[in-house]
């Protein structure tokens, strides 16, 4: 998403994490209204599964199949449980990553989201900065500025939601930043990574890069929690 940084933000544009948009509307207190919207039914469906509100939480998301995914940390096994999927309402681009600023294309790859990269003010309604470009982006050299998670349903390089389903999103990461987790991961692929679905793909330019993706994605699908992320050699690593 490009939009031009509020006056006096020129210098921090250069920040992952710094704001999309000027907006007069009480950020914080809209975050506060639409958790006691929805934190009533979230704690009760937490309660049925074993899990809690405020938990460390983990988000997925699959572009071809149009759904996000969020986890939750159970506290006897510390595993993660996948507790609500949503659709996607609106995402740009196709197939493949991120590129370079404006070319309309949701990223795919590791990224995590720290409090300061939460959006309460945004826009579009709720919204968090999922952090690209990491340091593999930047090791290619892509670019593209605030890529974010938001309601409002209108995308470009963004994963957009209902506003009542970034409502529940929103509430559950903010609860966990709150909670004491100090940041919480996305990651975004271009489908689910099966070895089937895999093998329709050897012939994608892509190809090798999705290797490296499935390597995260059959890391958690192993272990129920996710990697550590780091970048060697502009090659994604994970423990």
């Amino acid at each position: 998403m490009i939009v031009s940084p509020c006056p006096g933000q020129e210098d921090a544009a250069q920040d992952t994490f710094v704001v999309e948009t000027c907006d007069s509307m009480p950020g914080p207190e809209r975050a506060v209204a639409a958790a006691e919207r929805v934190r009533p039914e979230l704690e009760h469906a937490l309660k049925e599964k074993g899990l809690h509100f405020g938990d460390p939480v983990f988000l997925r998301a699959f572009k071809e199949e149009n759904r996000l995914e969020l986890w939750v940390r159970h506290r006897d096994t510390k595993k993660y449980e996948l507790f609500r999927t949503w659709e996607i309402a609106r995402q740009s681009g196709v197939l493949g990553p991120k590129l370079a600023e404006g070319d309309g294309q949701v990223p795919e790859g590791f990224y995590f989201v720290p409090p300061e990269g939460m959006k309460p003010d945004s826009t579009f309604h709720l919204a968090f900065n999922i952090g690209y470009p990491n340091d593999y982006d930047r090791f290619h050299g892509r670019s593209g500025t605030f890529i974010m998670i938001h309601g409002n349903e209108v995308s470009i390089g963004c994963l957009a939601m209902t506003d009542p389903k970034i409502e529940e999103i929103y509430t559950l990461c903010d609860a966990a930043l709150k909670g004491g987790q100090e940041y919480f991961r996305v990651h975004i692929f271009p489908f689910r990574m099966s070895a089937e679905r895999m093998a329709r793909e050897t012939e994608n330019p892509w190809h090798g890069f999705w290797q490296q993706l499935k390597e995260g994605y059959d890391f958690f699908e192993r272990e129920k929690v996710p990697p550590t992320v780091s970048v060697e050699l502009g090659r994604y690593r994970f423990k």
